[in-house]
């Protein structure tokens, strides 16, 4: 074996009879839990996701470098997302100012919520199924959802009912697109009633409304395209599972490896909550000094 392999026979005893250290022992255990977590989360964890579910769990401090290595050596790195549609112009009944210009870091719960509709097709099917919610900017957590077979004015409306339902009090800056539900005099009278100013991004700028957009490609990236549907109600219970998921199992490192709902709920007990300022994002803050320029010369 040793002359087939190309490997003296000396360094193959001295490989036999080796006893690993400490930290390679450690790895071997690593190695375990990375395997471990890559099949329990379908391969959706990249290696900083990882390291703050290892770190979580098991009670560990463990580099990211370090897991990102034993991942390499492993194979095993997260499913990449499909690159997105481009935005559709839709026929307006009366837009509203952006007042919110991608200042999306709010202080406390209930101060700044966003909303969107985005759609799943059922396979082996011409159906749809959309998935209407609302967000809440301070701890990201989904506030309400509906899903419906219709992309309507009753979807929109029904998700904006079932959030009042759970914050009756609210009365936070209510961002969207510029989709006919939200420009809709109707549902504008809805927010005017609730005390609540309502901002829209602008035309063909998803970016505007970065936030919930960006919760549609995790919910599609790690369950929609890796998951297979024999049915509709399959597709509908995946999706619930997975909000459910998302709200109470999926730890975030910019709030210091809590979920969003561990971070609503603390924060709703504190007169002053915790802040989570947001990394820096270049894109948006070239877009802040161009916004803040043209005021002033205004």
């Amino acid at each position: 074996m040793c002359k087939q392999m190309a490997v003296s026979r000396a360094g193959y005893y001295k490989w036999l009879h080796h006893e690993p250290s400490l930290e390679e022992a450690e790895n071997e255990q690593i190695a375990v839990w990375i395997k471990e977590y890559n099949e329990t989360y379908k391969s959706t964890l990249g290696y900083r996701r990882m390291c703050n579910y290892i770190n979580r769990d098991k009670g560990k401090f463990y580099s990211k470098g370090r897991i990102h290595r034993i991942m390499q050596i492993l194979g095993i790195k997260s499913v990449i997302r499909k690159k997105k549609k481009t935005y559709r112009r839709s026929t307006a009944e009366t837009t509203a100012e952006n007042v919110l210009h991608r200042d999306f870091e709010a202080t406390r719960p209930n101060e700044r919520w966003g909303t969107d509709v985005t759609e799943f097709k059922v396979p082996m099917s011409s159906k749809k199924v959309y998935l209407s919610a609302i967000i809440d900017l301070y701890d990201k957590s989904i506030v309400s959802y509906v899903l419906s077979n219709h992309n309507d004015n009753k979807l929109v409306f029904d998700t904006y009912n079932l959030a009042l339902v759970a914050n009756p009090e609210a009365a936070p800056l209510f961002h969207s697109e510029r989709g006919y539900q939200y420009t809709s005099s109707i549902f504008r009278q809805k927010l005017r009633e609730q005390g609540m100013i309502q901002s829209m991004s602008r035309a063909r700028c998803c970016i505007d409304n970065g936030p919930i957009e960006g919760i549609w490609g995790i919910i599609k990236s790690e369950m929609y395209y890796i998951s297979d549907f024999n049915t509709e109600n399959d597709l509908r219970e995946a999706i619930r599972e997975y909000i459910d998921y998302y709200n109470n199992g999926r730890y975030q490192e910019r709030y210091d490896n809590l979920t969003p709902m561990e971070v609503r709920n603390a924060a709703m007990q504190l007169e002053h909550p915790k802040q989570y300022p947001i990394p820096i994002n270049k894109r948006i803050e070239n877009y802040k000094a161009k916004l803040a320029a043209k005021q002033q010369s205004a």
